[in-house]
């Protein structure tokens, strides 16, 4: 079963579990098979999922073999990052870890999602549970959007994170500069319609991101394609997209299942395609977080294990786990 909200609506959204309709599925970073969600999507409620109906399976047993990642350990592969960015040049790499968070009872699955819909109200929010898979997230990265009668697709750039509070250095321009590229450079090539915003900052809970928006007009077989061209964005990956793909997976200890892969929803009017970002894989008795970032020639290895531990409070502070006492 799915629930979710798009950003800025609290209208509470699912499926009907028709067989022979998939309005909305999740696909793994690595481009694998996607998750289909069957059915047709359908109002829950009038607005609020105080009142989600109780249609979750239990939860997962935890996968075996699975072991956080230390700060320690963390801290030297982002050492060995740092030295192939300089030894190939490469504007940016993301390296991602999982933080493993156990001891509790069981996961109050329905005040943790409200908890987490009432913090992110600007984000796209779901739960999602089938018995073998079970995920919790909320994320502002729209990878696209298409409005089918107007043929505009729209996209952004958003990568750069900081605490709220604090100033923007040349790291973070620099590490959304070439995002800002990479998608310009893709869309120019299906549209000569092509629209840039100026940069500004998007504010997610603690965090803020740099952030430009873009709109194109295309044709809608091209869809799919662009889509193709564009995940993984180096948001999420890095630059050149293939070179940094391989060595992410060749350097991270687990494998990203569905975190940083997309989310695409197709409405009566639009295909909407979400980054699954600020996300967790649950269990009975476990959480596991996914988090990342993206590291430069310039990147402290201690400020980046920092902003990694902020970004798991995305979701982390909004969990309800039940002690096991």
């Amino acid at each position: 079963m799915v629930y979710f909200k798009f950003p800025f609506d609290e209208q509470l959204y699912s499926t009907d579990e028709d067989p022979n309709e998939n309005q909305i599925s999740f696909h793994p970073f690595n481009g694998s098979e996607a998750i289909q969600c069957s059915g047709t999507l359908i109002q829950v409620n009038a607005g609020h999922s105080n009142s989600i109906p109780d249609l979750f399976q239990p939860l997962p047993e935890e996968e075996q073999g699975y072991r956080e990642e230390t700060r320690e350990e963390y801290i030297d592969n982002i050492h060995q990052v740092i030295r192939l960015i300089k030894e190939k040049s490469l504007p940016k790499l993301v390296y991602s870890r999982r933080k493993i968070v156990g001891g509790f009872r069981e996961i109050d699955l329905q005040t943790s999602f409200n908890n987490l819909c009432e913090a992110y109200p600007n984000a796209f929010r779901y739960i999602f549970n089938n018995g073998e898979h079970s995920w919790m997230g909320a994320f502002s990265e729209v990878l696209g959007k298409f409005n089918k009668s107007t043929h505009e697709f729209e996209t952004m750039s958003l990568a750069g994170t900081l605490p709220v509070s604090e100033a923007w250095t040349e790291k973070e321009v620099e590490e959304q500069k070439p995002v800002s590229d990479y998608i310009k450079n893709i869309l120019d090539r299906y549209s000569n319609e092509v629209s840039t915003s100026a940069t500004y900052d998007h504010i997610s809970g603690n965090i803020k991101h740099l952030r430009t928006d873009f709109r194109a007009r295309i044709k809608p077989e091209d869809l799919e394609r662009i889509i193709e061209d564009l995940h993984p964005t180096p948001a999420v990956c890095g630059i050149p997209k293939d070179f940094c793909k391989e060595q992410i997976e060749r350097t991270e200890k687990y494998p990203r299942e569905l975190y940083a892969g997309y989310i695409r929803i197709e409405t009566d009017d639009t295909v909407q395609y979400y980054v699954n970002l600020r996300c967790a894989k649950l269990f009975r008795d476990s959480v596991h977080l996914f988090v990342g970032g993206g590291i430069t020639s310039q990147s402290s290895p201690e400020k980046e294990w920092r902003e990694t531990e902020l970004k798991s409070e995305a979701i982390l502070k909004n969990l309800i786990l039940l002690s096991s006492e």
